[in-house]
């Protein structure tokens, strides 16, 4: 495509001639032509940019190639992008060259802000609170306690998780069918050594767990998510068991639909199969009171894994299998003769601060300080990026930014130059997943991290890196 123009004086102040000259790429030949429109000065900062549906019709583009190479030029400093003003040449005195940008933004040394899912903000953890658990705890506690370890877990936090877990989540379970490990990881490397393979498992989901199951010979085989969470009729007789995230689909925000709950209990009882329930954040939601795990549907083929790293800290490496009775000696056997993972001290703590309900009260707080981070998100987006889409339900610690298709990996780049961490929705999409019509392009945003006092600054950062609409 040669001599191609622009015509949009009243956007640029004059006829800017665009000369895509050459054969190859064109994204990247469009890229080429507007940064040498600014390093000759064609392009003043400041100058506004035609829209890139204009700019797409006019040279003959598609407009994904126009957005895409918009938002790379975001990513690189040549370009600003602002929404109700549109995208601009970036404000500065020398334009910032090839040779100068950092080899590979989106792994810029230590972000401003983190906005990756999954990290409850640190400086929330309640110190008092447990320091009291932990000293009535020690005072109270038995001499075995100080012994080798029971690998069943302490007996007093599997009465007191026991206990919560049938108030709060609808489980149906006595505290001998409760098995302590250290976290959702320990959980399913224990049921992969007991269960064995093949599993099912949604297609967005952890790729850390999907590796944790395959080192133990597990492979894996994707089950397609919409709205209503997996789809659970993909499920075969020859899958021992499926991993599901049923009270709010992780990555991607959906609760699982109640037929679809019923039906992946048929399933289980019909082949004998096992649903291995991550209950990462089932305690997290803000619309209404959490639906409760599908565990109380079929006590005998649902395992619920869940620990505290979401409502207290990932450091305390405390979490928990609620196993149908056929299992507990299983996985007993596999985890070993003594107690190898989990601290005693910290268990019998945690018992404490379950029982005097100082768990609760911990929870109610960081719902409501994680909801309001989430309404904050929603506003900044409604006002700023409206086009923007965040996905599922009021819950948990992330929300999922809906993109046009074709521009999650420039906005992960333009969000990286801005000082974020974030990651996009790609990074969880299983590998053996097919097509299934067209691609979701989002970004996962973790907002449960940041300082109170930065999130505001965070967001505004967030919303500069977002493609145009």
């Amino acid at each position: 495509m040669m001599n191609s123009w622009v015509n949009s004086a009243e956007v640029l102040g004059s006829d800017l001639p665009l000369e895509l000259s050459g054969t190859g790429n064109r994204r990247a030949l469009l890229m080429d032509a507007l940064r040498e429109a600014v390093r000759s000065g064609r392009l003043a900062p400041g100058a506004r940019l035609p829209p890139y549906r204009s700019l797409a019709a006019d040279l003959g583009l598609a407009r994904n190639t126009v957005a895409d190479a918009y938002a790379e030029l975001v990513a690189e400093g040549w370009l600003a992008a602002r929404q109700g003003s549109g995208t601009r040449v970036a404000e500065r005195a020398v334009p910032v060259t090839p040779a100068h940008r950092p080899r590979t933004p989106e792994r810029a040394a230590r972000p401003v802000h983190d906005l990756v899912q999954g990290q409850p903000d640190p400086s929330v953890f309640p110190r008092t609170a447990w320091v009291a658990s932990a000293r009535r705890a020690l005072a109270a506690a038995p001499d075995d306690a100080f012994g080798p370890g029971d690998p069943h877990g302490r007996p007093e936090l599997r009465r007191a998780l026991a206990g919560y877990l049938a108030r709060v989540r609808g489980v149906r379970a006595a505290p001998d069918r409760i098995v302590v490990c250290s976290g959702a990881a320990h959980g399913l490397r224990l049921l992969a050594e007991v269960v064995g393979g093949p599993w099912a498992a949604e297609e967005y989901g952890l790729p850390f767990h999907r590796a944790l199951l395959a080192s133990h010979g597990v492979g894996t085989r994707p089950l397609g998510v919409d709205a209503d969470g997996a789809r659970v009729d993909g499920l075969t007789r020859r899958d021992r068991a499926v991993l599901l995230t049923p009270a709010h689909q992780f990555p991607t925000g959906g609760p699982l639909h109640p037929g679809r709950r019923a039906a992946v209990v048929d399933w289980a009882r019909a082949t004998g199969g096992l649903v291995v329930e991550d209950d990462y954040d089932g305690e997290f939601r803000y619309d209404r009171q959490p639906v409760g795990a599908v565990q109380g549907l079929d006590p005998e083929h649902v395992v619920l894994v869940g620990s505290v790293s979401k409502s207290l800290s990932p450091t305390l490496r405390i979490g928990w299998m609620v196993l149908p009775q056929r299992l507990v000696g299983p996985v007993v056997t596999a985890k070993g003769e003594r107690e190898q993972f989990s601290s005693a001290t910290e268990q019998l703590t945690l018992a404490d601060f379950v029982a005097s309900g100082a768990y609760d009260r911990q929870v109610r707080r960081m719902r409501q300080r994680h909801r309001r981070r989430r309404d904050q998100l929603v506003a900044a987006l409604e006002r700023r990026a409206p086009h923007v889409r965040v996905t599922g339900i009021a819950a948990g610690l992330h929300a999922v930014l809906e993109l046009p298709p074709g521009t999650e990996r420039s906005a992960v780049r333009a969000a990286a130059w801005q000082g974020l961490a974030v990651e996009g929705l790609a990074d969880y999409l299983h590998p053996g997943a097919g097509p299934g019509g067209e691609p979701r392009d989002g970004l996962v945003i973790g907002y449960a991290t940041p300082a109170e006092y930065a999130y505001p600054e965070a967001l505004e950062a967030l919303c500069r890196a977002l493609p145009p609409g």
